[in-house]
């Protein structure tokens, strides 16, 4: 890991930290389940939240925002797919939580790994 991957990293962890409880801890087993699930993402802060971006110099691809919710989103640099089913031609971009139980645990991880498809 290069120093700037380190001190991006850093930055994540730190701001993580900032957070209240309960939301610093689901909000650092969120970061864990994103790094977990893809490994090569390199987190740094986007627009003043979390992210995870395939180098130090792109655009993030997910981020994680603490405001009134929790929320998991992936951003428009990301190629999206029509949701079909019921949902037609809507394309699932965000993702709200209060807590993480395994299956949101494995949902994230999916969410997180469809990036890279």
């Amino acid at each position: 890991m290069s120093s700037k991957d380190e001190k991006n990293l850093t930055q994540v962890v730190d701001r993580i930290a900032t957070m209240d409880e309960p939301r610093r801890s689901v909000m650092r087993r969120v970061h864990d389940i994103i790094m977990e699930a893809a490994p090569t993402l390199k987190p740094r802060i986007w627009y003043g939240m979390p992210a995870y971006a395939k180098s130090a110099s792109t655009p993030a691809l997910v981020t994680l925002r603490n405001d009134e919710r929790m929320n998991l989103a992936i951003t428009e640099k990301v190629a999206f797919r029509a949701a079909g089913g019921g949902d037609g031609t809507l394309m699932p971009a965000a993702w709200y939580f209060e807590t993480v139980d395994d299956d949101t645990e494995k949902r994230i991880a999916e969410i997180v790994r469809s990036v890279f498809d």
